[in-house]
């Protein structure tokens, strides 16, 4: 697995996101909670740009007629239609089945990098 420079630490945005091209892949990368996370900048429902989508939160497991927000900054939603990924892992918040790719990152030197090829 190769290690790709994809952005200096300062270059993004603490609850936000840069989008590079690496190998000829379109990248998510963001950070949350000072960590660093890197996701495939593609919905695998209809191929929008995934990591356009709006940054957010979801509901958590609760009683009855009772809503408890959480993970705010974790979860993106795709542009097009709605559909909600993990940032950390991928996974779709619907479905075990569906989700979006996830890459290992590594900052060394204060720049951010993403592995891309076989483990």
């Amino acid at each position: 697995m190769a290690l790709y420079e994809a952005a200096a630490e300062a270059d993004v945005p603490e609850g936000g996101r840069v989008i590079v091209t690496l190998e000829g892949r379109s990248i998510g990368v963001y950070r949350i909670d000072g960590e660093y996370y890197a996701i495939h900048n593609y919905c695998p429902h209809e191929g929008a740009e995934l990591c356009k989508g709006h940054i957010h939160g979801t509901t958590l497991p609760s009683n009855v007629a009772e809503f408890e927000y959480g993970r705010e900054g974790q979860i993106v939603r795709c542009p097009w239609h709605g559909w909600e990924f993990d940032i950390k892992s991928g996974r779709s918040l619907f479905s075990d089945k569906v989700r979006t790719r996830s890459y290992k990152v590594e900052v060394l030197g204060g720049m951010v990098y993403v592995a891309i090829g076989k483990d």
